[in-house]
């Protein structure tokens, strides 16, 4: 549960934010002054701060701010104040506030104004956790129907030694999936072996493979145990079996059936028990008609076939795997947490992900480096990916929209995301800003009070 402190010198909102934010599922703890706040601060473990800039007792709000963040230079810090003047606000963010929100204050502006903040505080807690953990394989992440049958599937197969053939799009999750079905195998306590097919060249294939004695072939100086032999007991994956050289494939079908392997230069037959599971992004059946794979080992391999969805077919799994990524990826990183804001899901929803997760991985990860900011926005994705601006416009407008919501309420949201993102473009140049969007400087000042944005410190 985050912990919340409220620091203003009105018992009236000390009170209102407090109970408004208790029945939201918050712990609060409330400060009349800037000195009770250190003090509290000093004590309890405190994840975000509401602070008010006016206080009559004691010290004001941006000395109280200077202090916090000196003893606490991670804490999210809020301002609020009465005040509408874009220079305070401006010199609070300088300070090292997270945000300006101006009074009088609903719960509902309070609580879209620190949610983002309080996601932060809660990843940078996860990721002490999580650093101290060893992650060994990617869990199977997402809630959709697709997930949900080929977890199923993953159940019903691994409970066998039958063969698998897993197919999939490149970048899908193969590999995944057949460390899942390892993991949940009676073998899950021998070894799970890899063989990229596609990634060796094909006459070391056979040599990874089956193994080799010293002085095979150049270059054996020393006895290799080959894949099947170190996957003894356990599994052994066959990605992209496709690319397999035939004769590769006459080998490994021979293993299928009579389970002995024969190192290159060697004619000890060694018995082997190993349960084969291959993967591949190609048409096999189409393979077997140009004459590029074998038909019996093609029946062989697939006893229980398992399809992979691409990722544009699982289009609801998008937010949960970028979330995901997010945090796994920033397990290693020095940096403070970042997160997306709740707009740039659509934004990555909107493109097709040819690349499928690996793409989205690699994304996350870019956006993760470059963007210098806590909160990543949806034109900070939308830079990063090939699709149209019009789209990203047609898409925010449509996300704008929320059941039970005035309208006046969703029309501020989306003005405010205009004005964001034309700031932002312009490098936050307010005459520019102003001509682009056609309105008078002083009146997008107001705007910008009035929607609480100010130009990031690290902008």
């Amino acid at each position: 549960m985050n912990t919340i402190l409220i620091v203003d010198d009105e018992k009236n909102i000390l009170k209102m934010l407090s109970q408004g934010l208790s029945i939201k599922g918050y712990k609060t703890l409330t400060a009349a002054s800037g000195e009770e706040a250190l003090q509290l601060c000093m004590s309890e473990d405190i994840d975000l701060v509401l602070l008010d800039i006016m206080m009559e007792n004691g010290i004001d709000g941006l000395e109280t701010l200077t202090k916090l963040l000196e003893q606490h230079p991670h804490l999210n810090v809020v301002m609020m104040s009465a005040q509408q003047d874009i220079e305070i606000a401006v010199k609070t963010m300088a300070l090292g506030a997270k945000q300006y929100v101006t009074k009088p204050v609903s719960l509902d502006k309070i609580l879209s104004n620190i949610e983002p903040f309080l996601e932060l505080s809660r990843l940078a807690k996860e990721n002490e956790i999580l650093k101290s953990q060893i992650v060994v394989d990617d869990e199977m992440v997402g809630e959709s129907e697709a997930v949900f049958k080929l977890r199923s599937e993953i159940r019903q197969v691994a409970a066998s030694d039958l063969g698998v053939l897993i197919s999939g799009e490149n970048g899908t999750g193969k590999q995944l999936v057949a460390n899942a079905i390892h993991r949940q195998s009676k073998r899950a306590d021998n070894p799970f072996i890899p063989l990229n097919c596609a990634a060796l060249p094909e006459e070391l294939v056979e040599s990874e493979l089956f193994g080799h004695e010293r002085g095979a072939f150049t270059g054996a100086d020393s006895m290799r145990q080959g894949r099947f032999e170190l996957a003894d007991g356990g599994t052994l994956f066959l990605d992209e079996i496709g690319d397999m050289s035939l004769k590769a494939q006459a080998k490994v079908l021979r293993v299928l059936e009579y389970g002995e392997v024969e190192r290159l230069g060697s004619q000890q037959i060694r018995n082997v028990d190993v349960r084969i599971i291959a993967a591949t992004n190609k048409n096999l059946p189409l393979e077997i008609e140009r004459g590029q794979f074998r038909t019996d080992l093609y029946y062989r391999l697939k006893i229980v076939p398992i399809e992979v969805p691409p990722l544009r077919e699982r289009n609801e799994d998008i937010p949960i795997l970028a979330k995901y990524f997010a945090e796994r990826l920033q397990m290693n990183m020095a940096s403070t947490p970042k997160v997306f804001a709740s707009e740039a899901y659509p934004v990555f929803q909107s493109y097709r992900w040819p690349g499928n997760i690996r793409e989205l991985k690699n994304i996350v990860e870019r956006l993760l480096i470059m963007v210098n900011r806590e909160i990543i926005l949806p034109t900070d994705v939308a830079d990063v990916l090939p699709i149209e601006k019009d789209e990203i416009q047609i898409l925010d407008t449509t996300a704008a929209y929320q059941s039970n919501t005035p309208l006046s309420t969703m029309v501020d949201s989306v003005e405010a995301k205009c004005i964001l993102a034309a700031l932002k473009e312009n490098d936050w140049n307010i005459r520019r800003t102003a001509e682009v969007l056609e309105v008078e400087r002083s009146n997008l000042y107001k705007k910008m009070n009035k929607y609480s944005i100010a130009r990031p410190e690290s902008d």
